[in-house]
């Protein structure tokens, strides 16, 4: 059976980066506003209320988190490339989607992360070799560098565009 939290499967760091697969990441990312967009179209609001499995966030609730989560993460590129090797914030994700502005239409994160990746793809595709092996300190999971984060990101939207696509197929 199919586990329906990781429909895409988890994130696997491929034992040698190249420069070609850091460039498919970063196409993910600039695809995603669009691959969204695609997903959501015409959905109704009960529609946006449904989730992708029993006690998963509901349509609304993941739109609201990309835009949050990739808010964060654009923060932390910036963050690495401006101070040696910063220690960010870690965040309650699941705090995060409880709060009033999760219950906003979908329409102002989905703007949000038209506009967020937009800038955020702009930065990435003038980061030279050096700058990508820049890094941040997360006090859970250590050390990454923006090479790996690019490829976490890539895959974290990809990840929850499935549990979209799945929630307003079923």
């Amino acid at each position: 059976m199919t586990d329906l939290r990781y429909p895409i499967g988890q994130f696997h760091l491929p034992k040698e980066m190249t420069s070609q697969q850091v460039q498919e990441w970063i196409e993910d990312i600039r695809l995603l506003p669009k691959q969204l967009a695609d997903a959501l179209s015409g959905a109704s609001e009960q529609a946006l209320a449904k989730s992708y499995r029993e006690n998963g966030w509901t349509v609304t609730q993941l739109v609201h988190h990309i835009a949050d989560s990739h808010l964060n993460s654009y923060i932390r590129f910036k963050l690495a490339l401006t101070e040696d090797v910063p220690t960010i914030k870690p965040y309650n994700e699941a705090e995060w989607a409880q709060l009033p502005d999760s219950e906003m239409p979908v329409a102002t994160s989905f703007h949000l992360i038209e506009s967020l990746h937009e800038r955020w793809v702009y930065l990435l595709t003038s980061l030279t070799a050096q700058q990508l092996q820049r890094a941040f300190n997360h006090p859970d999971s250590g050390l990454t560098t923006l090479e790996h984060a690019i490829g976490l990101y890539a895959w974290h939207g990809k990840h929850h565009l499935a549990h979209i696509q799945n929630a307003l197929t079923n």
